[in-house]
């Protein structure tokens, strides 16, 4: 009787944990920098960036191989992109055709839900091609949690970076962000009245910025009752 009792408490505890420890993260990895003509590689993995702690695909949970990804060129074209699994990451290789800022879009609402919970991520990298700046704006992100930060492509060490999070086409104001450093260093910090974030890099290398929303609403998913929908945003960025 005991047994059962606390199996049913472990349980219980497993489906309403936070999402942030139950889900981990799903992130893009790219180069900062393209050629146009040449194939550039876009990588996505799931587990925690902090502890380097990689799933292999095998074990990405429920529909989670199933997610979107695009990449927006400079004059607003949409490509949709279909990666291969590999033992640890999501790889597709595009070849860029237009000088500018691409954005890469990933997006994935988890078909299951988790104890009353909805999944949603979301995740972007920008990639410069030349040295034209077309496209290198926060509106070129399709998703509805984001980061932006506007000089992604020239960002060093030891120089303070300042990004933007924007939540359901709006500045997101007085909400917490997560900076994760390649050594997995961590720091929160609060984004202003103008949805404005900073901080300075002391290490070189690809630096994860996660952003989450709550969102209260309650239906049915897939035929399960939820009563809210997590979001989370990653954003790469790469400091020289």
């Amino acid at each position: 009787m005991k047994t059962n009792f606390l199996k049913s408490i472990i349980l219980f505890l497993a489906l309403t944990v936070s999402p942030s420890l139950l889900a981990h993260a799903l992130w893009i990895e790219t180069k900062a920098t393209g050629t146009k003509g040449k194939p550039q590689e876009i990588s996505v993995f799931f587990g925690e960036f902090s502890e380097n702690d990689i799933t292999k695909t095998e074990k990405w949970f429920s529909d989670l191989k199933d997610f979107k990804l695009l990449v927006i060129s400079p004059s607003k074209k949409e490509i949709s992109l279909k990666p291969n699994a590999l033992e640890n990451k999501y790889q597709v290789f595009f070849t860029p055709e237009e000088e500018g800022v691409y954005t890469v879009v990933m997006q994935h609402t988890v078909k299951d839900v988790y104890g009353t919970m909805i999944l949603d991520y979301n995740s972007s990298a920008t990639i410069a091609v030349g040295k034209n700046l077309v496209g290198n704006e926060a509106v070129s992100n399709t998703n509805k949690i984001s980061v932006f930060t506007e000089n992604a492509v020239a960002l060093s060490k030891n120089s303070k970076i300042t990004s933007i999070a924007l939540y359901n086409e709006a500045i997101a104001k007085e909400q917490k962000i997560k900076v994760i450093a390649p050594n997995g260093w961590e720091k929160e910090l609060w984004t202003n009245e103008n949805g404005e974030f900073s901080f300075t890099p002391i290490w070189s290398g690809n630096y994860m910025i996660e952003f989450t929303q709550t969102e209260k609403k309650s239906g049915e998913h897939n035929g399960k009752p939820f009563d809210s929908i997590w979001k989370m945003a990653t954003y790469q960025i790469t400091v020289k």
